[in-house]
């Protein structure tokens, strides 16, 4: 129908053209319908409301799983208390008294927690030792020891790579092979952030933390421990800013990793971590010699121009780009400053001399050359490092 015919319907149709006369009824129709639509909030606004509708569930979401992983929860606060749990109680009544005492916040949550982590059948009646305000999975931990069992106190620092957290595990008398049982954990698949094929192991999603474990768990149950450390954790991190940089979860770790070892000033972590963003933008390698010691496996002696080339994916010098994993696993405080890094265009970095360990950060390469022949004058007045933590 051209637009003149259509027109001239709707200026008056015949008497005699029941047709025209038909048309001009669904044209007023339609234009009812438009009319009543409008003072309903106008055309899109069912779209605008679905939209609205969706956020929330989003926003419901998230705060769900913040208060059933609790991140920032931990071992509780105040002095430890002795609490007995009368045998015969299910679940349900266990977190109900659990939350009287005010151990946890929720024993529906607390439910789905026990629930979640398959060990339901797997928690001791009788005395146990708890605080205020732990989180779900410390209570947990603590009701799968039975009462007065013995526990072995294992403090796993953060950034080691599972080979020197395998070295933490011998040392401390923790049995069976740590290297072996950090490859995989059931139920575990680091593909869920973005690894897609890349994580041949756990590296990076071993949350370090102090642990207390009864004598008889073995490299598996640490493993199991940090696994679900990690879940807890990194519930808490916004990613939103690494997302919009087309970053995922699994890169994300990466960053944190080098941030972990290249940094001594905690403030430091959000502006490493913005060095290491602005070098990938720009196509250029990170010169991040953490990242060779640990494809070397050198983690203690001055690297050789040897180790400097070898030839491996982990050589930032050699390669632009990210390192195809983690090269240890990260605390929270670095997960989230590898997040979100600081808002700044510094992307070459030196240490300061006569400070223990600081940077001086630059975002020219004249300023910056100016910084390192300032660090070399230092170091060649001291003889060695010019670095002072006295």
């Amino acid at each position: 129908m051209s637009r003149d015919l259509w027109f001239d319907d709707l200026e008056g149709p015949s008497k005699d053209d029941p047709e025209a006369e038909l048309r001009r009824a669904r044209i007023a129709e339609r234009a009812k319908r438009r009319r009543e639509g409008g003072r309903r909030g106008g055309p899109g606004s069912g779209r605008t409301l679905k939209l609205l509708a969706i956020g929330a569930g989003c926003v419901v979401v998230i705060g769900f799983l913040l208060a059933l992983f609790q991140p920032f929860a931990g071992e509780g606060k105040g002095k430890p208390f002795r609490l007995d749990v009368p045998s015969g109680l299910g679940v349900s009544e266990i977190g109900s008294l659990l939350s009287e005492k005010g151990i946890i916040d929720n024993s529906l949550l607390f439910e789905a927690r026990v629930t979640l982590s398959g060990k339901r059948s797997e928690l001791y009646f009788g005395e146990h030792t708890f605080r205020e305000d732990m989180s779900y999975s410390a209570v947990i931990d603590e009701l799968g020891r039975a009462p007065g069992e013995k526990v072995r106190t294992v403090v796993v620092p953060e950034g080691l790579s599972r080979g020197e957290t395998a070295g933490v595990t011998e040392a401390e008398g923790v049995g069976g092979d740590y290297l072996g049982a950090s490859i995989r954990v059931a139920g575990f698949d680091p593909n869920r952030y973005g690894a897609q094929g890349r994580a041949r192991n756990l590296e990076g999603f071993l949350f370090p933390a102090t642990y207390d474990l009864p004598l008889a768990v073995r490299a598996e149950g640490l493993v199991r421990r940090q696994v679900d450390a990690f879940r807890d954790n990194i519930a808490g991190v916004d990613f939103s800013y690494a997302k919009s940089k087309n970053l995922t979860i699994y890169d994300v770790l990466i960053i944190a990793s080098m941030v972990e070892r290249e940094v001594t000033v905690a403030r430091e972590r959000p502006i490493v971590a913005a060095v290491i963003y602005n070098r990938l933008k720009r196509g250029e390698p990170l010169y991040i010699d953490a990242t060779i010691r640990f494809a070397t496996g050198n983690w203690e002696t001055p690297l050789t121009e040897s180790e400097l080339a070898i030839d491996s994916p982990y050589n930032t010098r050699l390669n632009a780009g990210l390192p195809p994993g983690p090269i240890g696993s990260p605390g929270l405080a670095s997960i989230e400053a590898a997040a979100n890094p600081a808002r700044t265009d510094v992307w070459l970095y030196v240490v300061k001399p006569g400070t223990c360990g600081e940077h001086d950060f630059s975002t020219s390469l004249a300023e910056h050359n100016r910084k390192v022949a300032r660090y070399q004058a230092a170091q060649a007045e001291a003889g060695g490092s010019p670095i002072d933590c006295g």
